[in-house]
């Protein structure tokens, strides 16, 4: 009974273990030179400033033949932002909104990948910013795959998220008026395959 206890049970880890090796890793282009993480938010309501993060890394598993089990991972450095302007950044920067002496770094770690009737998946996952967890939802899409010109595969997704800042402690950005209480995230990321 023991020897096929042992046998099923390593029948079992040989199962997962080559389930998990069928899913395809990519690392996200460390340059970012195929990457973006922006932002649009409204000024007063009178318009949008726009802005990007020009700083993160991150990866992400994909299996075309079992979606659900994607994952993705990204780590931004704050002090990254670029609105276009060296003195609001500087005020972004600091202890009234990002605060990205005391808070370097916010990631995002995915928990769900489902994809929608008609194409694109609904991705959630949990945001860490701003010393605040909480978990988010992403419309996401993918955008294509196949061969570079370099002989590697590459992979790529777009997605679009809704941030209210004051579930983070973001709180300052009230004061520019309500419609400066969220923030809408657009996000592109192309992954190489390892």
């Amino acid at each position: 009974m023991k020897a096929k206890g042992f046998g099923f049970l390593f029948g079992m880890l040989l199962l997962v273990s080559t389930a998990m090796a069928a899913t395809d890793s990519y690392q996200i282009d460390s340059k970012n030179a195929h990457a973006a993480i922006e932002f649009r938010i409204k000024h007063l309501g009178y318009s949008w400033l726009l802005g990007r993060f020009n700083h993160f890394t991150g990866d992400f598993r994909y299996d075309e033949k079992a979606p659900t089990s994607a994952s993705f991972n990204v780590t931004v450095q704050t002090a990254s932002i670029d609105s276009n302007n060296a003195e609001r950044d500087h005020h972004l920067r600091g202890e009234n909104f990002l605060d990205a002496e005391k808070f370097p770094e916010a990631t995002f770690v995915s928990t769900s990948f489902t994809p929608k009737d008609g194409g694109g998946a609904v991705l959630k996952g949990n945001l860490t910013l701003h010393g605040v967890t909480k978990e988010i939802s992403i419309d996401a899409l993918e955008v294509g795959a196949g061969k570079d010109p370099w002989g590697g595969f590459r992979r790529g997704f777009v997605g679009e998220a809704t941030l209210i800042l004051a579930d983070f402690g973001i709180d300052q950005a009230a004061k520019l008026g309500p419609a400066a209480k969220e923030v809408n995230l657009f996000l592109s990321i192309e992954g190489i395959l390892q």
